[in-house]
């Protein structure tokens, strides 16, 4: 796992494969509503006790792109860092993510493309040890050398 202070950030250069990061992040409840008005998915399954009682998950889970975006946040503040730009994304959604749960945001560099400085890095987060998302994300990372 990665020492360098969250928002140093990576060059191209400096990247190889098997590098890693991690985010622990509770799930609060002002956490899933703040996010229901940012996206506009006010879905009640996230939202209200007694609508989610009533469904497979017998309580309310936060949305899926929430946990997504914890993804995000460790590509855009640890690895790479500063300056990466997403590019593409696949997310598995495997487990439902409740409030209270504390979820880790894993991703280890799988793949670099030096000619196009480039990274593919292997995503998962977990809840305790179960797999609740997975996925793959490039990034387009900054060079030593500036823009190619």
């Amino acid at each position: 796992m990665l020492t360098r202070p969250s928002g140093a950030g990576y060059v191209f250069e400096e990247l190889e494969v098997g590098m890693s990061a991690e985010l622990l992040k509770t799930v609060m409840s002002n956490d899933v509503i703040g996010f229901a008005q940012l996206s506009g998915d006010t879905n009640p399954v996230h939202l209200s006790d007694h609508f989610a009682a009533k469904t497979p998950f017998r309580g309310r889970i936060a949305h899926g792109l929430y946990t997504a975006s914890l993804i995000s946040t460790v590509l855009g503040t640890r690895l790479p860092g500063p300056g990466a730009i997403y590019l593409e994304q696949s997310l598995h959604f495997r487990a439902p993510v409740r409030i209270g749960d504390v979820i880790r945001a894993t991703v280890e560099v799988a793949e670099l493309d030096a000619e196009k400085t480039r990274a593919v890095l292997a995503c998962e987060c977990f809840v305790d040890a179960k797999t609740v998302l997975d996925g793959e994300a490039t990034v387009l990372v900054p060079s030593r050398d500036g823009p190619r």
